[in-house]
């Protein structure tokens, strides 16, 4: 593993398993961190009226992802210390199996060629505060399935997956700079 991918922290899960606020307090913290491919995509996609929808098109979608994630990868190469990527490379492949929509060559070579860490961090799927929103269109049930669609991909490509105790956004940051050997302090 390279430099870099040992200091590339993953926080995958389903929609709605608070990943994104817990991204969130560790960049507060001073954390250099990246921002959800999808849910950006979708914002976009959405104001220009585009094909490269979940509901539209999943697998421009999932093309716009992977690239979305390669540059995200990019750019933190050119950052120094620990990086937290809200979802990584293998999320896409996840989503296309939850899709039902054969992987395309090419995507398995991004998740080879862009590894992280081998702890990937999984937000399990939480009823109490999930949500749906303007982005968020699944239900929980399907959340459900997201997740261990996203947790077979992540294993099948060798990472260790830790899950992220359901506590509070302070606690899940003790939690993940504790895991990855960074003093949480108080």
């Amino acid at each position: 593993m390279s430099t870099n991918s040992d200091r590339f922290y993953v926080v995958t899960g389903g929609p709605g398993s608070g990943k994104t606020s817990l991204i969130a307090a560790l960049r507060s913290r001073g954390y250099n961190s990246t921002v959800e491919a999808g849910r950006a995509i979708i914002q976009d996609q959405v104001a220009i009226d585009g094909r490269a929808l979940p509901w539209r098109d999943p697998l421009h979608f999932a093309e716009l992802m992977l690239s979305m994630d390669m540059q995200s990868y990019r750019l933190a190469e050119q950052s120094v210390g620990p990086v937290f990527f809200d979802r990584g490379i293998p999320d896409v492949l996840g989503y296309l199996r939850l899709m039902h929509i054969p992987v395309p060559e090419h995507m398995h070579n991004a998740a080879r060629a862009f590894p992280y860490n081998h702890v990937v961090f999984a937000a399990p799927p939480w009823r109490e505060i999930f949500q749906q929103d303007q982005e968020r269109k699944q239900d929980f049930d399907e959340a459900i399935r997201t997740y261990d669609a996203l947790v077979e991909r992540y294993k099948s490509h060798n990472y260790e997956l830790v899950e992220i105790p359901r506590a509070s956004i302070e606690e899940r940051v003790r939690f993940v700079l504790g895991k990855v050997g960074i003093d949480p302090g108080v």
